[in-house]
């Protein structure tokens, strides 16, 4: 890594560009000199690809136009990374034997690696994440020297799991806190434990090898028939509470990992026979349904019990009440929302973006603190905006209005959220596109679809007409979080969707459209200060209906990410059963739909 210290010269404008290079859910974030975060997003989005699986995290014509906005003039960049370029020995050696090329991939006569996952499917993701490390920059680099010819660039790579602390420790209001990172694997291990202390990391511990709870999970999705490599774990937390804990396939499990103290372990010895037991029990077609709830419901229990022990550990160990959680794992929202119970955590934070994707932005405030350490990042009593991504102007809409045929597209800068309220206590679905983007995977207000929440068949009919899913796959309040509490159990806030808590069983009916089949709901905590707008929208529905939340899905069809551009959202309009759509101040309407 090149060094990046040194104060910044009189006038001299400085920008820090962090990349995620993963090969799944890669991203890009920009950070200047102050540290402010100019933005953040996924690739996924402008690419309208899940997960945009070995895609670089810069395109070449899309990172031209965000330099061009959000940097305007430069006179440095500091292009930070997610990856250590110098990768692992083990790495090293099974590419100079060829097991990372397509033709070594299935090569037999090799140990099976200790891990649930097949070696070939291991070696695929090393395969994949050294290929874009390799290329990591690139477009970023030549775009660079096109427009800012006179410009300094620099570069930084930064250890992947101290990216996924930076990101969970500075978007929270902590001074201090215990900080653990749990995913499928980094450089050397599947997680590292930090103490965080005046914006300092204090690393207490990263473990080695192929024990993963990342991969074990991944393993649950495989064997439930679900696909992890389409990020399918989401229907694992869905269809688990249908199920029921099965002692056999409990016992299997624990026989396959363990933790101690910071360790996760796989037992050599039965590991593999274990797993070849559990095959027996995946998913073949519609008619097992019942018995991958069974094996949903059993892994999701025993994956809370190695987290509880992995967490209440940390806890000991650094002394802290408050946790800031970040890794694949962190998007755990059935666990997450159990941590206060299971462990001496008082406070747990878990970012907008806890997985790769967030790691551009860790990688960006990593290089602007080695930078600048004397210019503070976290803001006490204070949580980031997770509204950093894109914008859907005005302009575009108005050229719609201007080339339209048929939709019904109504101004209302004064009553957007009056008439959209109204249509929602109606029990009109509506499509909500209002201001920046989300950064990370669910939408918060901003990309949403939207619902009463009172009448259980909403929940089929979002499911059947517009995301065109699963049914056993349930749907997320946003509450008023001053109302929370007289809805959810032990209520704490959950700003980016990230717990699920217990609904009141008083409250259950009333709510029977966001309320899962054990009575649990994913909820976001909804102020007045982080989205002025939203709040506002639910307030109004509130005075409507007695109600003081709505559902909220993503702005999306299954096996797609949030929309992006004007296009997609009128794309996902016109070809689903959503009612209306809310754009900005603007109002659409299909053909058949009366002029409010």
């Amino acid at each position: 890594m090149e060094g990046i210290t040194g104060r910044s010269k009189e006038g001299w404008v400085k920008y820090y560009i962090g990349l995620s290079v993963t090969y799944h859910d890669p991203a890009i974030a920009i950070v200047d000199e102050k540290g402010k975060v100019l933005f953040a997003e996924a690739t996924e989005r402008y690419m309208q690809n899940k997960r945009a699986l070995n895609c670089v995290a810069d395109p070449l014509l899309r990172v031209q136009d965000l330099l061009a906005q959000y940097c305007p003039s430069a006179d440095e960049f500091i292009i930070a990374i997610n990856w250590r370029r110098k990768r692992p020995l083990y790495e090293n050696i099974i590419s100079a034997l060829g097991c990372l090329t397509a033709t070594g991939l299935t090569r037999t006569g090799i140990k099976r690696l200790r891990s649930p996952l097949e070696n070939y499917q291991l070696h695929h993701m090393i395969a994949s994440q050294r290929n874009s490390i390799s290329s990591a920059g690139l477009n970023l680099a030549r775009i660079i020297a096109e427009y800012y010819p006179n410009c300094t660039v620099r570069h930084a790579d930064y250890q992947h799991h101290l990216t996924h602390a930076a990101t969970a420790c500075y978007s929270s209001s902590f001074s201090e806190a215990a900080c653990a990172v749990i995913d499928s694997f980094g450089e050397k291990g599947s997680m590292a434990f930090y103490h965080f202390k005046n914006q300092r990391f204090e690393c207490l511990y990263e473990t080695k090898g192929t024990g993963s709870l990342g991969f074990y999970y991944m393993k649950i999705t495989e064997l439930c028939g679900f696909n992890w490599l389409k990020g399918e774990e989401w229907k694992v937390m869905g269809l688990a509470p249908y199920g029921k804990l099965n002692p056999e396939l409990y016992e299997l499990l624990k026989s396959t990992v363990t933790v101690q103290g910071f360790d996760c372990l796989h037992d050599s010895k039965n590991l593999f026979l274990s797993i070849d037991m559990l095959e027996r029990f995946k998913r073949h077609g519609l008619n097992s349904i019942e018995q991958a709830a069974d094996l949903a419901f059993t892994g999701q229990y025993f994956f809370a019990e190695l987290m509880s022990k992995l967490l209440q550990y940390l806890q000991q160990v650094t002394g802290c009440k408050n946790l800031a959680l970040g890794g694949g794992c962190a998007l755990n929202s059935a666990f997450n929302g159990q941590i206060k119970i299971r462990t001496d955590f008082e406070q747990i934070f878990i970012p907008s973006a806890p997985a790769d994707d967030g790691t551009a932005l860790g990688a960006a405030w990593l290089a602007f603190q080695q930078a600048q350490p004397a210019l503070p990042l976290t803001d006490d009593n204070k949580l980031l905006s997770p509204y950093l991504g894109s914008e859907i102007n005005n302009a575009e809409v108005e050229r719609l209005i201007q080339n339209n045929h048929c939709l019904d597209i109504q101004y209302l800068p004064d009553s957007i959220c009056e008439v959209t309220a109204e249509l929602l206590a109606k029990g009109q679905l509506v499509g909500w596109v209002q201001g920046r983007a989300e950064y990370g995977p669910r939408a918060l207000g901003n990309r949403s679809i939207l619902a009463d929440p009172r009448q259980a068949v909403t929940k089929d009919i979002i499911n059947q007409k517009i995301k065109f899913r699963e049914s056993f796959r349930p749907f997320a309040p946003s509450v008023l979080h001053e109302h929370a509490d007289s809805f959810f159990e032990n209520y704490h806030e959950s700003p980016y969707m990230d717990k699920t808590l217990k609904l009141r069983d008083s409250m259950q009916e009333q709510v029977a459209a966001v309320c899962h089949i054990d009575g649990t709901a994913r909820l976001q905590s909804v102020t007045q200060e982080r989205n002025e707008r939203f709040y506002s929208l639910i307030n109004l529905f509130y005075q409507r209906t007695q109600v003081p939340m709505l559902l909220n899905t993503s702005f999306n069809v299954m096996g797609k990410p949030l929309i992006h551009s004007l296009d997609d959202a009128i794309s996902v309009f016109l070809t689903t059963g959503l009612d209306v759509l809310a754009i900005n101040d603007y109002l659409i309407a299909k053909p058949q739909n009366e002029k409010v």
